[in-house]
């Protein structure tokens, strides 16, 4: 589970980007459970995502699909992770408005804190 903060701004219609982000970046529309809501997308079996506390984050858990080296030749396996990688920062930065190197120094400045 890691956990995103939301960009100044970007907190109002969290909950809808994060929904019409699924299907703009993975293509697929997303399963509803509650207000987690779930998808199955290239290297990833499952993608969960729901807003944290007050809607101020976003939370995302996610599994691997590690079957794919086994069910695809390697050279394909590794464009699948690539290209789902790259979905995914792209639905991040759509959804928080944060690029990944702030959502790194945001994670930096999160533990730091925490020790």
């Amino acid at each position: 589970m890691t956990e995103y903060q939301i960009k100044r701004g970007f907190k109002t219609g969290l909950s809808e980007r994060m929904i019409d982000g699924l299907e703009k970046y993975f293509e697929e529309t997303a399963r509803e459970d509650g207000s987690h809501f779930s998808i199955s997308y290239g290297s990833f079996s499952r993608l969960e995502v729901y807003t944290g506390e007050n809607e101020k984050t976003l939370i995302c858990e996610s599994e691997s699909d590690m079957g794919i080296f086994d069910r695809l030749p390697e050279e394909e396996a590794n464009a699948m992770v690539l290209d789902t990688n790259k979905r995914f920062r792209q639905y991040l930065e759509y959804v928080t408005g944060y690029n990944t190197k702030e959502r790194k120094k945001n994670a930096e400045k999160a533990a730091k804190k925490a020790n």
